[in-house]
């Protein structure tokens, strides 16, 4: 059904780094999902009243909530999809992000008020009428969350949406805790057990967990996480493939909401070559990370002595030892060598993990430390990196 409304109200839906195609994809979720929502509900509440059941009526509850959550879906993407402005140079994305949060926080609020009514019945119970068409309704909303679920995560993840996966998430949540309360009403038709209450409770513990996992999923981009390793790799290939580039470092990823990433690097060239057409291969290098990867690119070009087997050699053997004593992901680049009639010191920037245990300073002193022990004659002078991707 969703494939075909995409064909129908959809433009270029392949095109998923368009705003505007992200923003169509968007709004025709929320707009179905709010439809399905209040038919699960009217369903749910129904067969809650015959069967007298505070799981299925509270789960009818959960889902008007649901509603609701797609309106703020729908708020979402129409915020997130604003042009830039004066105050928000780099556009509104982020806002996509809040809105699954606040999805999130929502989903755990339904939870702990589940817990609260299902404590309620287990203090007081009452007793819980099995029926068919109770049964029935639930297996269809089952059903129908379980859709629910494959579409969200499925157009979440096309997109890169948090708040379409944040969706997603609680719709399976949904499912699971419909099918905790058929089969409390099962196991009350069959046994004579009344285990509403504590059907209740479980489900509302998974629903706590479902919300808290959303929200740090959603929370995530906005506190700056590291990216992805597979858009790291691409990035080197990209700017890697231009011949007068020998290497990269320094590389940071700045997300500011699906399809909105601003990169910049460092990219090593011969300091020797044509310094125009040096430039030439960094415009098109970085002319190729926006068509590729829709990124905006600030490439720094870093001269090197590409040709000097001495100066190789000294990088090499100081990199092998930092590795060996103080990270294996360490690395060395801007390595240079300033000779002197009693000593040579070795001038570089050693990049290492963001989150090694030392302080820069206690980590400057002690490569100091390292390389001078190794060789007498050399002295370090070191500036120290994070590696933040």
């Amino acid at each position: 059904m969703l494939k075909l409304l995409t064909r129908l109200f959809i433009r270029d839906s392949e095109n998923v780094r368009d705003a505007r195609v992200r923003r169509a994809y968007g709004t025709l979720c929320g707009v179905y999902g709010i439809f399905l929502n209040i038919l699960l509900f009217a369903g749910k509440y129904f067969a809650g009243m015959i069967s007298g059941s505070v799981a299925i009526t509270a789960d009818a509850f959960n889902n008007l909530s649901d509603a609701g959550s797609s309106v703020i879906t729908l708020l979402g993407f129409a915020v997130a999809a604003k042009k830039p402005d004066p105050e928000h140079p780099f556009g509104h994305g982020r806002f996509e992000y809040l809105a699954g949060f606040v999805l999130s926080a929502l989903i755990v609020v339904m939870g702990v008020e589940l817990g609260k009514s299902s404590i309620e019945k287990i203090i007081s119970p009452a007793p819980v009428e099995a029926g068919l068409l109770p049964a029935a309704i639930l297996l269809v909303s089952i059903a129908v969350k379980l859709y629910m679920s494959a579409y969200n995560r499925a157009v979440g993840k096309k997109i890169g949406s948090a708040a379409m996966e944040a969706t997603a998430a609680d719709s399976l949540s949904d499912s699971i805790s419909t099918l905790v309360a058929l089969l409390s009403m099962v196991v009350s038709y069959i046994f004579g057990w009344n285990i509403d209450g504590w059907a209740g409770l479980a489900v509302a513990v998974f629903i706590c967990i479902a919300g808290i996992g959303a929200a740090k999923d959603t929370m995530s981009p906005l506190l700056g996480k590291a990216p992805d390793a597979e858009l790291v790799q691409q990035i080197r290939e990209i700017v890697l493939a231009h011949p007068e580039v020998r290497g990269i470092h320094d590389l940071i990823v700045h997300d500011y909401g699906p399809g909105r990433l601003v990169v910049s690097l460092h990219a090593e060239v011969d300091g020797y070559g044509n310094i125009f057409e040096l430039h030439d291969a960094i415009d098109r290098a970085e002319r190729e990370l926006k068509a590729k990867l829709g990124c905006i690119a600030t490439i720094h070009m870093d001269p090197i002595e590409a040709d000097n087997t001495e100066l190789a050699r000294h990088r090499h053997a100081v990199t092998e030892l930092l590795q060996a004593r103080i990270s294996p992901q360490l690395t060395v680049h801007d390595f240079r060598m300033v000779p002197g009639p009693t000593h040579t010191n070795l001038i570089f920037d050693a990049a290492v993990p963001v989150d090694l245990d030392m302080s820069d300073e206690a980590l400057a002193a002690e490569i100091r430390r390292l390389v001078h022990s190794e060789w007498e004659e050399h002295y370090a002078i070191v500036t120290i990196d994070r590696v933040y991707a």
